[in-house]
């Protein structure tokens, strides 16, 4: 446990007359969050001359009516008793706070923590090492500059931010600091996982500023979290190190999972998240046949697309996909669109093309080649929905394929008698269309085989 803590003065520590604390705010981090504050202006007895009230902007008269050291000493003491004590400059608070408590005729004797002999150490470079300085080069808001309570916080989370960098430091290493972030993921991995039940849905990882940093599915999302914790790879560890909190949707389906968490990550975009989150599409592969009723593929580009069978963020993926095809399913380069459609291609001359372009092959076997790809990308029937596992035993989940595409999903009562598709459009919720989408309710279809479907 660490108490930070941040004090102003009306003297320099040189000035014992006049060197008194007139404000004090204590903030109790358990090594994950702030747990406690204590913030309260001290009347010093003494005089606060025009210079300090400059420095600190506190006047005689705001703590005229504020308690003694004396009165709050025996709070401070406890609040402290057993923690780390952690400030920017700790000799200077810790000292003053030490000189107070001997005028008690107390003792006061704690554990330090300096945040700038630590910052000099992981953020090296810097011009200043002044929490004003640092606060600016880290973003961190102090709208309250040179009073107790707006430099502690401030100084709580350049300790945050500390504790973060040191878990990937590979030069600096210090015992108490690797226990104190050991225990931190310890905690927080209690804290997770205290939160999340053993069902099926979609999960939020949460930094201190409570943005997404990732976002995951499972149908145990208990499960799933744990193995984060259990990870050994170092983005994991550098994830866990910004956790600070999580959310979590109950799906019940784990299609409706599955599509959530896609729609989810091209939305936040969270940061460790590696895959899915492009949410442009730039080129599609269409399909069509011919005057003489063969099958042809082309790349189209994703606005012109009329009959696209599976989209893509850039021309070059959508290049290799057609080429991979070619060499998987011996297809012709002329019926793909990758060379001139009059020409016999160049790899029937090298005998990879069977003679399609030649006619020298039957189009009813060189179709049926391409049907395999074609059965792989096109749903059987445009218009049908998937029944599945509702969020509750009393519920059914509703996934909606309208023309040939997901199109949104829903719940129902499983006490409701519904057989027309216009009662159950109005059971869905119309989501963002990404075609990537439709690929995620094929793959899911094709392990579940036996999932309960109504055709339109």
């Amino acid at each position: 446990m660490f108490a930070i803590i941040d004090i102003e003065t009306c003297g320099g520590k040189f000035e014992y007359r006049r060197g008194h604390v007139i404000e004090i705010c204590i903030l109790i981090h358990d090594g994950l969050t702030v747990t406690e504050k204590f913030s309260t202006l001290i009347n010093p007895q003494c005089y606060i001359s025009p210079t300090f009230v400059r420095i600190s902007g506190i006047t005689n008269e705001m703590v005229e009516h504020a308690p003694t050291f004396a009165q709050v000493a025996k709070q401070i003491w406890d609040m402290t008793e057993g923690k780390i004590f952690v400030a920017h400059n700790v000799g200077f608070d810790y000292g003053f706070i030490k000189e107070e408590f001997n005028s008690l005729g107390a003792k006061f004797k704690r554990d330090t923590l300096c945040t700038v002999r630590l910052s000099r150490k992981l953020i090296p470079g810097k011009k200043s090492y002044s929490l004003g300085n640092l606060c600016d080069a880290l973003g961190i808001n102090n709208e309250a500059r040179h009073r107790a309570e707006g430099d502690a916080v401030a100084t709580a989370q350049l300790f945050d931010i500390l504790m973060q960098i040191k878990s990937t430091h590979p030069v600096y290493k210090n015992k108490g600091v690797d226990e104190l972030m050991v225990r931190r993921i310890d905690k927080i991995k209690k804290y997770i996982l205290d939160k999340l039940p053993e069902e099926c849905g979609v999960y939020y990882f949460l930094d201190q500023d409570q943005q997404i940093i990732y976002i995951g599915k499972s149908v145990n999302v208990f499960n799933r979290a744990m193995s984060h914790f259990n990870s050994k790879e170092e983005k994991g560890r550098k994830m866990l190190n910004e956790l600070y909190n999580v959310d979590f949707v109950s799906t019940g389906s784990e299609l409706i999972a599955l599509l959530m968490e896609s729609e989810e990550i091209k939305k936040h975009k969270p940061k460790f998240n590696r895959r899915k989150k492009a949410d442009t599409f730039t080129h599609s592969i269409d399909w069509f046949k011919d005057e003489k009723g063969i099958i042809n593929f082309k790349i189209v580009s994703f606005e012109e697309s009329e009959n696209g069978l599976i989209s893509f963020t850039s021309y070059l993926s959508a290049r290799e996909k057609m080429e991979a095809w070619v060499d998987e399913h011996t297809l012709c380069l002329r019926h793909c669109q990758l060379t001139s459609d009059t020409s016999i291609c160049f790899n029937h001359q090298i005998k990879k093309c069977n003679g399609i372009c030649a006619e020298q092959e039957e189009i009813e076997i060189y179709n049926k080649r391409a049907s395999a790809i074609l059965e792989r990308f096109i749903f059987a029937n445009p218009n049908f929905v998937i029944i599945d596992k509702g969020k509750t035993p009393s519920q059914l989940s509703v996934i909606l394929i309208e023309n040939g595409h997901f199109a949104g999903y829903g719940y129902m009562d499983t006490t409701e008698q519904i057989s027309s598709p216009e009662e159950f459009k109005t059971l869905v919720k119309r989501t963002n269309y990404y075609p990537d989408a439709d690929d995620l309710v094929r793959s899911w279809l094709k392990q579940n085989e036996k999932i309960k479907k109504i055709v339109f």
